[in-house]
C-alpha cells in the first residue's frame, strides 16, 4: 500500500518537463485517431535464452528451453552476508550477471525494476541498478531489492538511504531528485546476484529481469481517453477484503489498510487458478478466514520498508507460482487498460485520492491498490476494491473520468490544500505464461 512517507517520496522525482509525447492508438479500430500522450514510458526486459547469453557472466549460465532463464553454473566464490533484519551472518556461494548497457530511448526521471524467479530453499537473489545520466556521469550501484519467495533464509528487503547528488532510491523506485536541473537518466545496467548455501546444488533461476523507465510530467489532471474497447465486459475475479484482516498478524502489518497490495495480488492469482498450497498455509491459525491473503502479506513483506506494498515484491510473489508472468509498469490511459480486460486479464492499479474525488468510495487514501475487473456498458470502471468492509462488498463501480484522473495524475491536493504526489499510472500486470500480452501499436510499456 502506498500510504507511508517512503511511498509518497517515491513519486516526487517525476519530471516537470512537458515532452513531445508518443502517439499510441487509442482504439482497436483502424480508423480511430491516435491519442497524444505527454509522458514517455518503456519496459525493457531480458527473458529469452539469447538475452541471457549477453552481458557479463561471473559464475552464471543461461538455461535454454521454453521457460529460459539464468542460474548459477560454477559459483564465482563465497561471500558473507549480514541480514540485519534477521540478526544473522551467513556464508553463501554466489554468481553474478550484469546486463549490457541499455539505452532507454529518452531521458527518464524514474525506473522500477521487476523480476520473475524461482528461489528454492537455501537460495535468494539481489537486483542492483547502475544508471548513466545524460551528462555521462554514472550513479552508484543501487540495491533495488534482496528477495526470496520464502522468508526462512533471508528477510526480503529494500535498502534505505541510497542516493547521489542527482538521484535517490525510494523503496522500489529510482527517482531523479530534481528534473528541472536537467540531469536525467539516459541508460542503465542491471546486475543480478544469485546466492545459495555452500555445497548445495539447488539454485535460484531467474526467468525475467526487466525495468520500467518513464518520464511523466507534473500534472494534476489528464486528458480523458475515449474508451469503447472493453465496455460491457466484466471478468469473474474472486473478491477479497483486506479489512476483514484488521488486527491480525501484527508482525506483518496487522492486516487492514496496509494489506491492499497482497490482497489485490491474491485476487488476480486466484482468477488465474493459482494460490498457495495447504502446506504453504500450514503456519496460518486454523480456521482463519482467507488464509491465502495473510500468506501473501507475509510473502510480500519488505522488512526495510515495513510494508507489504513493495510493487516488484508483489509481482515477484505472483510469478513464484507455476507458469505466471508478472511485471510492474505504467500504462498511458484507460484505453490501454481496456485492452487487457478485453484479453481476459484483470489489472492492478495504484492511486491516491480524497473521498470527494471518487464518488462511492466513502474514504480517502494517500495510496491504494484496486483490481480493475471490467467496464460497464457506459465505460465506467468496475473494480474489486479490497478496502471494502467485507468480501461481499468488494465489487464497486467508479466513474470513468474520476478513476482516470486519480490513477494517472502525478500531483494532487491534500485536504489541507498542500500538494502531494500521485502514481502516474502504475500497474501490476499478471498473466498465464502461455497467454501473450496484448499488442498496441506504438506502445512499448509492457
Amino acid at each position: 500500500m502506498a500510504s507511508t512517507a517512503l511511498r509518497a517520496l517515491a513519486l516526487t522525482g517525476v519530471a516537470a518537463l512537458a515532452l513531445a509525447g508518443t502517439a499510441v492508438p487509442a482504439h482497436a479500430g483502424r480508423h480511430r485517431p491516435p491519442v497524444e500522450h505527454d509522458e514517455q514510458i518503456t519496459f525493457q526486459e531480458w527473458s529469452r535464452h539469447p538475452d541471457w547469453r549477453t552481458g557479463t557472466h561471473r559464475g552464471t549460465r543461461a538455461v535454454p528451453g521454453h521457460r529460459a532463464g539464468i542460474t548459477i553454473g560454477r559459483p564465482a566464490g563465497t561471500t558473507e552476508f549480514t541480514d540485519e533484519h534477521a540478526g544473522t551472518t551467513s556464508t553463501w556461494e554466489y554468481a553474478t550477471w550484469t546486463s549490457p548497457a541499455t539505452r532507454i530511448g529518452f531521458d527518464a526521471t524514474e525506473l522500477v525494476a521487476s523480476w520473475n524467479a524461482d528461489t528454492p530453499a537455501g537460495t535468494w537473489l539481489q537486483v542492483e541498478l547502475q544508471g548513466t545520466y545524460n551528462t555521462g556521469d554514472r550513479t552508484p550501484w543501487y540495491v533495488m531489492g534482496r528477495w526470496a519467495s520464502g522468508d526462512a533464509d533471508i528477510k526480503r528487503a529494500t535498502l534505505d538511504g541510497q542516493g547521489d547528488p542527482w538521484s535517490s532510491v525510494w523503496t522500489d523506485t529510482f527517482a531523479i531528485d530534481d528534473a528541472d536541473a536537467g540531469v536525467l537518466l539516459r541508460s542503465y545496467q542491471l546486475r543480478l546476484s544469485l546466492y545459495r548455501k555452500p555445497g548445495q546444488t539447488a539454485s535460484p533461476r531467474v526467468r525475467m529481469l526487466g525495468a520500467m523507465s518513464s518520464n511523466v510530467p507534473d500534472r494534476f489532471t489528464v486528458t480523458p481517453s475515449r474508451g469503447g474497447i472493453a465496455w460491457g465486459r466484466e471478468l469473474p475475479v474472486p473478491a477479497h477484503s483486506q479489512m476483514i484482516h484488521k488486527g491480525n498478524y501484527p508482525e506483518w502489518g496487522g492486516g487492514g489498510q496496509v494489506w491492499c497490495s497482497p490482497t489485490s495480488t491474491t485476487m488476480v492469482l486466484e482468477y488465474h487458478g493459482r494460490g498457495p498450497s495447504a502446506e504453504d498455509l500450514a503456519w496460518v491459525t486454523p480456521g482463519y478466514t482467507d488464509p491465502q491473503v495473510a500468506h501473501a502479506a507475509r510473502m510480500t513483506w519488505d522488512y526495510e520498508y515495513e510494508g507489504a506494498g513493495n510493487w516488484p515484491f508483489n509481482t515477484a510473489y505472483a510469478a513464484s507460482f507455476p507458469d505466471i508472468d508478472a511485471r510492474v509498469t505504467r500504462l498511458h490511459s484507460l484505453d490501454e487498460l481496456e485492452r487487457f480486460v478485453a484479453a481476459g486479464l484483470p489489472v492492478i492499479t495504484s492511486q491516491s485520492f480524497l473521498d470527494t474525488e471518487l464518488d462511492g468510495s466513502n474514504y480517502g487514501t494517500s495510496g491504494h491498490l484496486f483490481v480493475v475487473v471490467g467496464f460497464t456498458a457506459d465505460g465506467d470502471v468496475i473494480v474489486n476494491d479490497p478496502a471494502s468492509s467485507s468480501n461481499a462488498e468488494v465489487r464497486n463501480v467508479y466513474r470513468r473520468e474520476q478513476f482516470e484522473q486519480i490513477w494517472l495524475r502525478t500531483k494532487r491536493y491534500r485536504a489541507d490544500g498542500t500538494v502531494a504526489s500521485g502514481s502516474g499510472g502504475i500497474a501490476y500486470l499478471i498473466k498465464p505464461a502461455d497467454q501473450p500480452w496484448p499488442v498496441v501499436p506504438g506502445s512499448t510499456n509492457w
